[in-house]
């Protein structure tokens, strides 16, 4: 190997130094972009005309160029869908001069945050057009919404979308990824209902694994049942989960990073950007992510691959054109899930009782399930007058479940065991792949009717879901035991050497399952959905501090119970949403009140009369929801915040009860018949708050409260807690300053967590209750930006406390872990 000779060492060692020393007689030019919806703009390509210089703004519309030299330039600022605007500035050494700009709209993009002097609150990105399909700010959207922003992920060195969500109030995990087809993504808690993340720039985006977080701007968790302008088929009554990705900007730049930490985690990322042509008007981002990680267990592990390009044409001020992609291929082990029998008194009530071991997977690597999908999402935005623009969409997505799919469910009663817990392991081979298509068009307009402003969208939109499904049947394989009582475990399953093994773990070698699963029946399948919808929304300003929201949707639903069948069952189903702001001092406060609606699309089902099936049809089941509350911009916007009580009743839900327990004299045992009058009410309060109230100090503050009851519906259930519903209180925190001059300069921390009340994951009058334990989890980390380069050093579960999430199954969540990154920006 060669080393530098001394001499070349030196001078290389003189150019260092010379070019610090030129630092001190650089200058600098920065200043904020506003866009003429009159939110702030992110990802606009600031440069300097003859150059190669430039950037973009980051979350609040703020961008900064340092280091250049002194002299004249010429500033263009340019946006996909917006007119460029060019100044001339002139750079004296050691200047910093700020200059801002207001482009005019010809299409509406993704907007963002509070600003003050120029500082940014990167916490903090409020504003989108997605929540409401219009540009509105939300201080003056009387619908409530978290966001999380990339910063804030990138700073906490997430890994996976399971921690991004950690960041918003009133959501919590229920199921982790299981890779099983139809629904294999997370479940989450949000305001008392299920909800998976569905979501892509406001548009279907369907997967079977968890996400990877590389192509994520900004998380949107919309509060409350959205079906007016959502519709109902991939959504909540608790509301729905939206990731905005990426967009390409206008000139070249990007980021490669590297993660490693516990667990034998590598990851590595890279963001690249460029523009295609000469005239800056085609420009490509691709954003990729290889992950590869193994368990806290004693088996299990993850590995994926993630590849997003997107590409975007400005043919002129009025038309442009984006086309993003996501493509993941995934491959894991299934998580550990323990399912409680449902069916029967519970031999344990908590985890304590239970007593197991959190270490143990009772899996085997060699089992894995691969979830390939993608999603293809193409825009154009054409603006018809100054007052309208139009906004053509296609989206296209697919999910595929192909592997080993196992779980295990409480087996007691299938052994004479009188202590401890037996789990059965029911395993199968999962095929299943399902296909969504969406068409939207949107009209947005931006007018004025008697000096009323009107903000209005119309929309129609076409979705279609087919799932096919060539799957097999379950098999078992084995039994798990938990509990001292192995003597008698072992002697039940006819082993007379108790020493041989802890529990049954069956045969998990890949050939010894396939062979299990050679007398496995297929079930073949398949079904499709069709949705034809029309909608519409208005906020007219009364006066500028008071606004009102009128908003409806009319849905005609098609539901084939097989795909090739030519009269499927149809049903038409109409969502009001109402909501009023008035802001007492502009733009700093205002208080806002809605009723909002969600409903489902019910299927046909069928009761047992007597032994025989008859079918039955259903009306849509309704959710209503009304909120009040305050959104605040304090102190030069430097707090930010929205504090809301919400009551959501869900009427006309399915449940099916046995004709025995109605009328003991009616029917044959066995018989059962569905009724549509379930109702349940959930209402808790909110708060959100983000702040920097001095330069460097960043804080996100979250809490929520959550009553939820059947009140009418399944008599299992019946005035308990829905299982669904999570642990009552959550708290997320997280907290971080960065010193920005002095010997410190680019060094920073940060710390937070979350608390989560107790959890009762079973809930039921046959069964009883199994209760998880409260618990707070505590992170930390450290960094330091140093030119293009970004050291970070966090740590997740600072106590390793040991917790679980669930609903009606125990899943052990990770153990401490220790991630160190790497990022250079170029």
């Amino acid at each position: 190997m060669n080393f530098i000779s001394t001499k070349h060492f030196i001078l290389i060692l003189s150019l260092l130094c010379f070019a610090f020393t030129g630092l001190a007689q650089t200058a600098t030019i920065k200043g904020q972009i506003t866009l003429s919806t009159a939110a702030p703009a992110d990802n606009v390509s600031v440069t300097l005309k003859n150059t190669q210089i430039g950037t973009v703004t980051d979350a609040a519309g703020n961008y900064e160029i340092k280091n250049l030299k002194p002299g004249t330039y010429v500033v263009r600022v340019s946006f996909v869908g917006f007119g460029s605007k060019e100044k001339n500035i002139t750079l004296s050494a050691g200047s910093e001069i700020v200059e801002n700009f207001e482009l005019i709209s010809t299409t509406e993009q993704l907007a963002d945050v509070t600003v003050e002097n120029g500082k940014t609150n990167k916490f903090a990105r409020r504003e989108s057009v997605v929540v409401s399909k219009m540009p509105l700010k939300n201080i003056e959207n009387p619908q409530v919404y978290t966001t999380i922003s990339a910063e804030l992920l990138k700073e906490q060195v997430v890994t996976n979308i399971d921690d991004a969500l950690k960041n918003a109030p009133g959501i919590t995990q229920l199921w982790v990824s299981t890779g099983r087809g139809g629904d294999g993504a997370g479940y989450y808690s949000l305001r008392g209902f299920a909800v998976q993340p569905t979501m892509v720039n406001g548009l279907p985006g369907l997967t079977n694994s968890s996400l990877d977080p590389q192509n994520i701007e900004r998380i949107e968790v919309i509060k409350g049942p959205s079906g007016t302008l959502f519709g109902s088929s991939l959504i909540s009554y608790g509301g729905l989960i939206n990731i905005n990705t990426k967009r390409p900007y206008k000139y070249f730049g990007g980021e490669i990073a590297y993660v490693a930490g516990s667990y034998g985690l590598n990851r590595i990322t890279a963001d690249i950007n460029t523009s295609l042509d000469a005239d800056g008007k085609i420009h490509f981002r691709l954003n990729s992510a290889f992950h590869k990680e193994d368990s806290f267990q004693d088996a299990g592990f993850r590995k994926s691959f993630f590849v997003a390009p997107s590409l975007s044409y400005e043919v002129n001020d009025r038309l442009s054109f984006l086309v993003n992609a996501e493509i993941l291929n995934w491959e894991a082990t299934n998580p550990t899930m323990l399912f409680f029998d449902r069916n029967a008194p519970l031999r344990v009530n908590d985890m304590n009782q239970l007593g197991y071991n959190n270490k143990r997977s009772y899996t085997s690597n060699q089992l894995s399930i691969e979830t390939p999908s993608y999603n293809i999402q193409g825009q154009m935005f054409y603006k018809l007058s100054n007052s309208w623009t139009s906004q053509t969409v296609l989206s296209r997505s697919a999910s595929k479940a192909k592997g080993y799919y196992s779980y295990l469910y409480e087996g007691s009663q299938f052994l004479p065991i009188t202590e401890g817990v037996t789990f059965a392991r029911y395993l199968n081979y999962q095929d299943n792949t399902g296909q969504t298509t969406d068409i939207q068009q949107n009209f947005i307009g931006d007018f004025k009717v008697f000096d009323m402003r009107n903000r209005i969208v119309v929309g129609l939109d076409y979705f279609n879901r087919t799932v096919t499904d060539n799957s097999s049947g379950y098999i078992q394989n084995g039994f798990v035991y938990i509990g001292d009582a192995l003597d008698q475990f072992n002697a039940v399953l006819g082993n007379t050497d108790p020493t041989t093994f802890v529990d049954d773990s069956g045969v998990l070698t890949k050939s010894a399952t396939d062979a299990l699963l050679e007398s496995a029946p297929l079930n073949i399948s398949k079904t499709k959905q069709e949705v034809y919808s029309v909608y519409a929304s208005d906020v007219l300003n009364i006066t500028p501090a008071l606004s009102v929201m009128l908003s409806g949707r009319i849905d005609r639903f098609f539901n084939y119970a097989d795909a090739n069948q030519r009269n499927p069952q149809a049903q038409t189903a109409f969502s009001p949403k109402f909501g009023v702001v008035y802001q007492p001092i502009l733009d700093k406060v205002s208080v806002f009140a809605n009723y909002m609606d969600g409903f489902t699309n019910t299927a046909p089902g069928a009761d047992r009369i007597n032994g025989l099936p008859v079918q039955r049809v259903f009306d849509p089941e309704h959710a209503k929801q009304f909120e009040f509350g305050t959104k605040l911009n304090l102190l030069g916007d430097k707090i930010t915040a929205s504090l809301s009580y919400f009551d959501i009743r869900v009427s006309d839900a399915v449940y099916s009860v046995l004709l025995e327990d109605l009328d003991p004299t009616d029917g044959i045992p066995g018989d059962q018949v569905n009724r549509q009058d379930g109702e349940q009410k959930n209402r808790g309060f909110e708060a959100d708050i983000q702040a920097s109230p001095i330069e460097g100090l960043n804080l996100t503050f979250g809490y929520s409260y959550v009553d939820s009851r059947l009140t009418k519906g399944d008599p299992d259930f019946l005035g308990k807690r829905p299982e669904s519903a999570g642990p009552r209180n959550l708290v997320n925190l997280w907290a971080s300053y960065k010193f920005t001059k002095g010997t410190l300069n680019g060094f920073g921390a940060g710390f937070g967590g979350n608390y989560a009340d107790e959890n009762r994951i079973m809930n039921r009058n046959v069964a009883g209750t199994f209760t998880l334990p409260s618990y707070m989890v505590l992170n930390s980390s450290l960094f330091y930006t140093k030119e293009h380069f970004t050291l970070t050093v966090k740590c997740d579960n600072l106590t390793n406390r040991a917790t679980y999430d669930g609903w009606s199954t125990v899943h052990p969540r990770n153990m401490r872990a220790v991630l160190a990154g790497l990022a250079y920006k170029f």
